[in-house]
Parts: structure tokens; sequence; C-alpha cells
């Protein structure tokens, strides 16, 4: 596991390791001694998957208290991470990074940091561990277009969100 600074103070890439032959690949995406061996001494008390059709963008969110580790766990997208804490002075600062299933990226985004994300492929299943249970009265959004901070997409008009039912959806990973 290497684990890098970003451009955002707080904001970690982790480069996980894998293993790969003819029968497929496998990766650990969370063992708790070598994430405290590398300094990374969160504990996560939740996981969530979300997952996104091609093309569109669920927007940004985040709240005061809660660190995410983010990973992709099929296909691809990209995911801009933003400070939102006012008093810092990289408020408003964003960065963007492409995470795959194949790139083993995990990004490590701090409480009062927003994140937000785009589907690249038909699907991408998108993986967080939290530091704090979900309590949406303590969420903040930042509009996916706000010229305040002027965040690059890798879009210009992504398509708005509606109520739809993920039918038939089946990925296999090993054939």
């Amino acid at each position: 596991m290497i684990v890098e600074k970003t451009q955002l103070d707080g904001v970690l890439k982790i480069k996980l390791d894998a293993f790969e032959d003819h029968r497929g690949w496998y990766v650990e995406t969370y063992n708790e001694q070598k994430y405290h061996e590398a300094g990374i001494d969160i504990k996560f008390v939740e996981d969530d998957i979300s997952v996104t059709r091609k093309n569109c963008l669920k927007g940004v969110h985040g709240d005061q208290n809660t660190w995410k580790l983010i990973s992709c766990l099929h296909g691809s997208f990209y995911l801009a991470v933003v400070n939102n804490d006012p008093t810092h002075e990289q408020y408003r600062q964003w960065q963007g990074f492409t995470l795959s299933d194949r790139n083993n990226l995990q990004i490590l985004v701090p409480a009062k940091f927003g994140n937000g994300h785009i589907a690249f492929t038909e699907y991408s299943i998108y993986n967080y561990k939290q530091s704090s249970y979900y309590n949406p009265k303590g969420q903040f959004t930042i509009i996916w277009s706000d010229p305040e901070y002027n965040i690059w997409w890798p879009t210009k008009s992504p398509p708005f969100r509606k109520e739809t039912k993920l039918e038939n959806l089946s990925i296999n990973y090993l054939i």
C-alpha cells in the first residue's frame, strides 16, 4: 500500500496492492492494522455502496464530522473532492481523481470536505467507509456548477437525476 498526500490538506490518495494471475485479481480494500501503520488512525463505523449509471453526476455533499474512504468496486468514475471549511486557507479548492476497478486507488476525504462523482462506465459501484453514522440533517450540498467553486467536470451538462430502479443489474467478476 502506498499513501500519498494530494494538493488538498488532509486528502490522501492510497494505492492498494493487488495480486493478479490467470484466474483474476485480489485486492484487500481495508486492513485496520495496515492503515494505522500508515498513519491513518480513523475508526470507520459504516460502509455504503452507491451504484451509478453512466454519465450520471451525483452532486457534492459532506458534513462537518465524517471522514470517508472511497473506492471503486466496479467500472470507473471521476471523483471531485472539495474543501468546504470556511476557516481553512484552501476553502473552496477542489481536486479531481479517476477511480476504477483496475487502478486500485482509494481517496481519503476528511470531515468538512465534500465529494461528488460522475460515472464513466455503464454502471459504476462506488464504495465508501464512513467514520460516523449517516445523518441527513447534518449534510451540506454544493451545486455541481457553482461558480464560487468552479469545479471541473468531464461533462458540460450531466443528466438530471430521476428516480429509476436498477433492474436486472448483474455483475460477474470471475468468468
